[in-house]
């Protein structure tokens, strides 16, 4: 029956608790503890049962249980507390604030505290501006009654938006709202997963709907063959950071496949895929545009939103009078994109036809022809069948691009060369920012108190080189024992409580109920696997000697190990499946059910149970496929210890201080060898390193080089792996130079913008005609360690003025193929040109170290305006 009318219906709650509500839509919550806390105390049941979310208890939540509250003066007390630190958090001076200038006549600064100093050069920002950072991504991980992420590439978004607003930024989110979210997952008898999609009740989240000023629903609209689909916003409150969420499952939709864009993450074939990927795009800046909100930056993380560009150029043209190379160079300028994919078959790649069929309106708009629309998405525009690609055209796109973390920035360079193929790899424009986790986010209440206790309040925050981390070898060794070992059975009954529930919910016999009852055991070395369930990761590989891996396990009573493990694979990934099963299978055949256990549906609360609660992380993917890991880092900011492959983040961490490394960095052409060494590798280290140091005690119980490694991992890992780091990073990096590109490119009427269209179609026109005459070198084949060689240069320029090329030296060390590797450049400088229009440039060059080295030079555009010298993708080499 449909109704005729229908009504949102909010809490009642008595006059002196309306600071509840407050509390409970601002997300802020999630990472404070005395908030959390008074939640939990207003109903520990039902804030359970809910999810943890506060806006479902205040709607559920029994009224004479609100009126007894309401007369609790120890209640109130902590509830203005919970009230005056929010109004605290939102009127304190940022880290953005102190850092970044915008009255005129200013420079970006940076301040000592956080020992982090900010590029040079930026131009100071007209006093009538405001800046705003946009932040795209396909999923967001804030807490677990928002279901709408699938796994670290969300938690990644959600933590950077907390981090954003606690440094201030003035960042906004945009994404989807999926009425089905990601899945929760369902073990049957035989150990399969099976997938169950629970509707999230958005009207009973933490979620505002957007309205115009009359009340209206504000609606935003986005172009698909032959109709228009609507849609409306939500927003989520992350601290100081707005988040918008567009949802289709509106009445203003006819078709249903319309209203299942924003159904289920990731769900669907090919064309959902698209329909969401530009709702996200297209549709997420329409729906900025409709807030009123003008960002001068715009972040991609991942090339789900890359669309975005595509539209922003749209309006550009139709709005601002500009042509497709003008305003390309407006949109580049002032984008931001993150790959987080280290393979390319992780990226989205949609055939020609279908990039025609639901965007070719945009061609027509550009003044495009169909294969020059489609060579933006495409690394050799020349090859016609060539898929089209959301790296590409995110790559193509921006101004600033990177990987996610130091390894991962190499593999990426690789990966995308063919974009610059006359430029050595090493000099790829795709640097790397490497990840970090929200500490007041993923450190357990019990160690949060213990670092405000013997660090101060500010740990979170604090950098590397801040002396605040000398204090971590003042706490007791005994007492950060005896708080970890807490986490260690809190773990322990949650897990045993879990299992008990999900095994009642499928029908599981008494002793089996029984026996989870009583899995795990608090007093033993515990090691958590928790990730997606990809087959690269190897979750089996620990398995893959039964007999060596149970002797470890159970030969030495007093030095018995156990496992906790979690995880999901896509549902359509069937290998993924077929991992999860095999445990299953291998804990039951091999007698193992109370010392190794799957926890089912997985979720941020079981992970953060598990990376408190663990005594080693253990982390085993196929080197170099993992881009960066972030639940490790989770880990060691709880005092765990990492034992992990070297790759993803744990290749550029102190691995040897703070957990132990599973190889030296091999690469392998025989995954089924490389699997025997490496799992030999594992079980050589649990053995003979992780087991003994465990359990070697003092006399009362504290098992000191542990607790020492511990406190190595806290003090070392800590403040760098910190998305309070990465956030300040992006900004200094990149947020500030692409905000200030956008407010250069757009003054004066694009002037800008429309000066550096015209000198690019006149560089592309003249620069191969360019020609190197000659290289002169003062100096024969042998030289000594700093000895100066001389070099001029003959260059005939062909009409390119002077100041639009920079001539460089390149020297370094030859390899086995007689290439200069990791090289080095060196500015010429321009003496003029001689009677013959030639120009003259001069150049010293030296070698700091012996050996066979070599010397080419080369020429590359210059122009105030570029980005960087690799914006064109020309580059004139000496034969």
């Amino acid at each position: 029956m449909q109704p005729i009318r229908t009504f949102n219906v909010t809490p009642s709650l008595p006059p002196r608790l309306e600071p509840l509500r407050q509390l409970a839509y601002n997300l802020h919550w999630d990472w404070n503890v005395d908030t959390k806390d008074l939640f939990r105390r207003l109903d520990r049941d039902l804030w359970e049962s809910s999810r943890h979310n506060p806006v479902l208890m205040l709607g559920t939540i029994s009224q004479s249980r609100l009126q007894e509250v309401a007369e609790d003066e120890g209640f109130i007390a902590q509830m203005e507390r919970a009230a005056q630190q929010l109004e605290d958090y939102h009127h304190r001076l940022t880290w953005y604030h102190k850092n970044r200038k915008l009255s005129a006549g200013s420079k970006v600064s940076a301040i000592a505290e956080d020992s982090e100093s900010l590029p040079h050069g930026y131009q100071s920002l007209p006093s009538d501006q405001t800046e705003c950072y946009a932040y795209f991504s396909m999923e967001f991980g804030l807490t677990d009654c928002l279901p709408i992420y699938s796994g670290g590439l969300g938690v990644l978004a959600g933590d950077h938006l907390k981090s954003a607003s606690d440094l201030g930024l003035p960042l906004v989110g945009v994404g989807l709202l999926y009425q089905e979210g990601y899945f929760s997952q369902f073990l049957n008898a035989d150990g399969w997963q099976t997938e169950h999609y629970p509707i999230n009740d958005f009207y009973n989240m933490p979620l505002h709907l957007e309205r115009h000023p009359d009340g209206s629903e504000i609606h935003i609209e986005v172009d698909y063959p032959g109709r228009k689909v609507y849609a409306r916003i939500w927003r989520v409150q992350v601290g100081t950071v707005p988040l918008y969420l567009l949802d289709t499952n509106i009445d203003a939709n006819a078709s249903k496949y319309d209203h299942d864009i924003t159904d289920r993450l990731y769900g669907g074939d090919i064309d959902m895929r698209i329909h969401q990927e530009m709702m996200l795009g297209i549709g997420g800046v329409r729906a900025l545009t409709a807030l009123g909100l003008k960002p001068s930056a715009f972040h991609k993380n991942e090339g789900h939103s890359a669309f975005l560009s595509l539209e922003r150029i749209r309006v550009l043209i139709q709005e601002q009078g500009l042509n497709f190379a003008q305003a390309k160079q407006v949109v580049a300028a002032s984008s931001i994109f993150t790959t987080h994919t280290p393979v390319p078959a992780g990226i989205d790649l949609f055939p020609p036809d279908k990039i025609l069929y639901y965007l070719g309106y945009y061609a027509e708009i550009f003044g495009l022809q169909k294969e020059e629309f489609l060579a933006l998405g495409r690394e050799n525009t020349g090859d016609l069948s060539a898929p089209f690609s959301m790296a590409i055209l995110a790559i193509k796109m921006a101004s600033f691009v990177n990987g996610v973390a130091k390894l991962h920035g190499v593999v990426s360079r690789e990966m995308f060369k063919g974009l610059w193929p006359s430029l050595p790899v090493e000099e790829v424009p795709i640097t790397s920012i490497t990840n970090g986790v929200h500490a007041r986010s993923c450190v357990s209440p019990v160690m949060q108190g213990l670092y405000d206790r013997y660090l101060g309040p500010r740990w979170e925050r604090a950098s590397s080189g801040d002396t605040l981390w000398d204090k971590v070898t003042a706490i007791p060794d005994e007492e950060l024992w005896r708080y970890h070992e807490r986490c260690r059975a809190e773990l322990i009954v949650f897990v045993r409580e879990r299992l008990v529930k999900k095994f009642r919910e499928r029908g599981a016999s008494v002793d089996q109920i029984s026996q989870a009852a009583e899995v795990l055991d608090p007093s033993v070395l515990t090691i958590g696997f928790a990730r997606r369930f990809a087959t690269y990761k190897r979750a089996t590989l620990w398995m893959r000697d039964m007999e060596r891996i149970k002797r470890i396990m159970l030969a030495n009573k007093s030095r018995r190990l156990q496992f906790v493990i979690a995880g999901k694979a896509h549902p359509q990934d069937i290998p993924g499946k077929e991992l999860i099963k095999a445990i299953n299978h291998i804990i039951g055949e091999e007698n193992l059910n109370r010392n190794v256990v799957f926890i089912p549906d997985y979720d941020l609360n079981v992970a953060r149970h598990m990376i408190a609660g663990c005594d080693v992380w253990l982390n085993t993917p196929r080197r170099p496929r993992e881009a960066s890991g972030t639940s490790g880092m989770k880990a060691s900011m709880n005092g765990l210890l990492n034992l992990s492959v070297l790759d993803g983040w744990w290749d550029e961490a102190d691995y040897v201080r703070t957990g132990w490394p599973i190889g030296h960095g091999e690469d392998y052409d025989d995954p089924n060898y490389q699997d025997d060494v490496e799992a030999n590798a594992l079980y050589d280290c649990i053995e003979k390193e992780v087991v003994p140091l465990f359990y070697h005690r003092d006399a009362e119980g504290t098992p000191r080089g542990w607790v020492s490694k511990m406190k190595n991992a806290i003090r070392i890992n800590c403040p760098y792996f910190n998305t309070a780091r990465m956030v300040r990073e992006y900004a200094s990096r990149a947020y500030f130079a692409a905000s200030d590109r956008y407010f250069t490119m757009t003054s004066e009427n694009y002037d800008p913008a429309k000066e550096l269209a015209n000198w690019k179609n006149k560089m592309f026109d003249q620069w191969y005609n360019m020609k190197i005459e000659s290289v002169d070198v003062s100096e024969g084949e042998q030289i000594q360690i700093n000895q100066t060689v001389h070099v001029k240069a003959r260059i005939n320029l062909a009409g390119i003025s002077s100041d639009h090329v920079r001539v460089e030296l390149y020297t370094g060390l030859l390899n086995a193929n007689g290439d200069i590797v990791n090289g080095t450049p060196t500015v010429m400088d321009y003496q003029g040109a001689d009677p013959n229009g030639i120009g003259i440039y001069t150049g010293n060059i030296t070698y700091t170290s012996s050996g066979l080295q070599g010397m080419s030079l080369r020429v590359l555009p210059k122009h105030e305006y570029l980005s960087n010298p690799y914006d064109l993708g020309l580059i004139l080499w000496a034969q």
